[in-house]
């Protein structure tokens, strides 16, 4: 390949090449976004149906059941979940994997649309919700107070504070976690009802009759128009009071005849806790395509001033930041990085012997590094740790084409005697098409990873693609700008080191040590083949052996927890049961603080997580804190807490390990056969904790009517 020899001759040309490769590369680490793995889309669509006052079978069967068939008919789902408590129905939609959200949306809601006239008509409308990308949020931020009740906390978070999150550059929605809405409630007595001859629906219409909001419009004369404003709501708990419920002759009965009225909160079911104390959260969500890193650092920027203008009395702190992680991640493959750069450098140094014969290489594997990003910038890449081992990885490659490039030159001058121009144009035109071919056979062996479907092919497609593109780009570097430098940088009779004659006299000998042992091992082939068929063997049945995950679980420095309490668990036992846990977890010392969520999903269950010190500052990892706190956790009497890290995968979600039991049968007959499978699970003692989510054990108290003596409007 003589084209080389243009690039020797007017070096210009090579210096243009690397400088256009170095400013692209450069422009373009800038413009990367930053995420802790590949950009997937794992979309959720969850469909939210309330029934007030209906049981876990009604809904089930009058609600679940048909939104569930017509859901199932949509494109692109992968699969349905569904849980039927009292008075809500839930469907999960779990989309393919990068299967376009707003598509699927489309078609699920277009097929909720189509069953709604089949819903009971107490029904309320069905809301679709859909989470694209991580299920966890980025960061939590917890605000509590000594002094205020949560109602408060949670209007000025919802009028000040979400409004400011929400219209931050890539925050995709600030959610309020345990907000208490105020509301006016109106406590019934029965036996004040019964005395007055009053039901709760003559309360229900006396509320909706008396307290509405009525647009009067305005006056309109020759000079002047006034708008009008009619007070026909309510607006203090005394103007609740003495609203009239009913008029029984010439006594009327007011609501604070039959009620307790007091200014409260619209729901008391879940709460939230930060290290003990009752507190608000707001949970901030990233959109799918911003940078995670630059969506904290936002947040971070801005809290000090929210903080500054709280309410007296209120304190606000940042509960949770998934990117700590992150960067220590990041930080660690950088620092591996940085130290196989240095390591190949005094390898080259140590062979060579000298410092310029290294200098080419040094700057050939930051240059095809740095022109890597633009690949991956053109690509639509993230940098993620993928793509940072891609880099890592491509050290050890894209210096072998450097490197021949350098020992041919020196080859030609020392053992062949030719000029240092002369060497450098034999030396480019000899290994133009090895390099060229040495390329395409290693683009060759990665792309294949990268072509894979489902997850491992949506993680591993930057990977490779990366890896592909750091070698293509040191390809151009080894052809273009290390043939122009050694023709600069050699001189005729450049002596080498000390250190690398020892080594070549080494060498030698080394060599005419194997050439003997492969004449006397080509004498007993028999013995290699036997020796060779053995080896195969024993590396077949270690493969076959050895364990297999798809990812290893990864220290992230945080321990979440899942609580179950009894079926009858009411709020105020939720909370003792997560006040328990928590005066656990912080006697350990790997303990830095902890978040909990009470009431959610579901009344009896909750979630929280214990986030540990820095990894530098413990001597625990999270898989041994998880084991002592399992153990611990489990010994609270009447609920079940489970200990699990989060998954090292994005996508996945939940405990390690779930299966599903389906049947056409009763629901009670699939509960026995669930119970015995889980008995069997107990059994053998893989597995320190094991649940069911299907519970029949709460306990109901059936109303039962005569009919005949229902009033006509009945």
């Amino acid at each position: 390949m003589k084209f080389t020899d243009t690039f020797i001759k007017r070096p210009v040309w090579a210096v243009v090449i690397s400088l256009f490769i170095l400013i692209l590369g450069l422009r373009s680490i800038f413009g990367l976004p930053v995420n802790q793995w590949p950009r997937t889309e794992n979309t959720v669509v969850t469909i939210t149906t309330a029934y007030y006052g209906a049981d876990a079978s009604t809904i089930a069967g009058f609600i679940t059941q048909p939104l569930e068939a017509a859901v199932a008919q949509a494109q692109g789902i992968d699969y349905l979940a569904s849980s039927s408590i009292t008075s809500t129905s839930t469907i999960t939609a779990t989309l393919r994997l990068n299967y376009d959200a707003s598509k699927a949306l489309t078609e699920i809601n277009t097929q909720v649309n189509s069953v709604k006239n089949q819903l009971p008509a107490q029904a309320q409308e069905p809301v679709l919700t859909v989470a694209v990308g991580q299920t966890t949020d980025a960061m939590y931020l917890g605000f509590y107070s000594d002094t205020l009740p949560t109602n408060n906390i949670t209007d000025y978070l919802v009028r000040v504070i979400k409004p400011k999150l929400d219209s931050l550059e890539g925050v995709q929605t600030a959610e309020i976690l345990g907000a208490r809405q105020f509301a006016m409630r109106a406590w019934l007595d029965p036996n004040k009802l019964a005395a007055h001859n009053v039901s709760a629906q003559d309360v229900s219409v006396a509320l909706a009759n008396n307290n509405y909001l009525s647009a009067v419009g305005s006056t309109k004369g020759q000079m002047i128009t006034v708008d009008l404003t009619a007070g026909t709501d309510l607006h203090t708990v005394d103007e609740f009071k003495r609203l009239v419920i009913k008029q029984n002759g010439d006594a009327l009965v007011y609501l604070e005849d039959v009620a307790t009225v007091s200014l409260g909160a619209e729901n008391y079911d879940s709460s939230v806790a930060f290290s003990g104390k009752r507190s608000v959260f707001i949970g901030i969500k990233t959109a799918p395509t911003a940078n995670i890193l630059n969506v904290a650092d936002n947040v971070r920027k801005v809290f000090p001033e929210l903080q500054s203008q709280l309410p007296a009395g209120v304190r606000g702190e940042i509960v949770y930041d998934s990117t700590a992680f992150i960067n220590t991640s990041i930080e660690e493959v950088v620092k591996t990085l940085a130290e196989a750069m240095v390591i190949v450098s005094i390898v080259i140094y140590l062979f060579l012997g000298s410092f310029r014969a290294v200098i080419v290489p040094l700057v050939a594997i930051p240059l095809s590094l740095i022109g890597t990003f633009f690949i991956m910038f053109l690509l639509g890449y993230t940098i993620n740790l993928l793509t940072l081992l891609a880099l890592v990885l491509a050290i050890g490659l894209v210096v072998d084409d450097a490197i021949i490039v350098v020992e041919n030159v020196d080859r030609h001058i020392k053992e062949e005697g030719k000029s240092v121009l002369e060497a450098a144009l034999h030396a480019a035109r000899e290994l133009g098409g090895p390099i060229v071919a040495m390329t395409v056979v290693l683009i060759a062996a990665y792309v294949p990873i990268g072509l894979r479907s489902g997850l491992t092919g949506a993680l591993f497609k930057e990977f490779c693609f990366s890896l592909a593109g750091a070698v293509s780009v040191s390809a151009v570097v080894a052809l273009t700008l290390s043939p122009m430098m050694t023709s600069r940088l050699f001189k005729t009779g450049q002596e080498e080191g000390k250190f690398a004659r020892k080594l070549d006299e080494y060498f030698d000998w080394l060599r005419g040590r194997y050439h003997r042992v492969l004449s006397a091992g080509l004498d007993a082939w028999p013995v290699l083949v036997i020796f060779g068929f053995l080896l195969f063997l024993l590396v077949a049945a270690s493969g076959m052996t050895a364990k297999s995950e798809l990812s290893p679980t990864e220290d992230q420095g945080l321990v979440f927890m899942q609580i179950k309490g009894p079926p009858t668990a009411s709020p105020q036992q939720m909370e003792r049961i997560a006040d328990q846990a928590f005066q656990i977890a912080k006697q350990e010392p790997e303990y830095a603080q902890m978040f909990q969520l009470t009431g959610l999903p579901a009344l009896n269950q909750g979630l929280g997580g214990v986030l540990m010190k820095s990894w530098g500052d413990r001597d625990r990892s999270q898989a041994q804190l998880i084991l002592e706190l399992q153990q611990k956790w489990s010994q609270i009497p009447g609920a079940s807490i489970a200990a699990f890290p989060l998954p090292s995968l994005p996508g996945a979600q939940g405990l390690p390990v779930q299966f599903v039991i389906t049947t056409t049968d009763t629901v009670e007959n699939l509960n026995e056969v669930a119970n015995a499978v889980l008995a069997e699970a107990l059994k053998q003692q893989l597995f320190y904790f094991s649940d069911l989510d299907l519970k029949l054990d709460k306990p109901q108290a059936k109303l039962v009517v005569d009919r005949e003596k229902l009033p006509p409007w009945a």
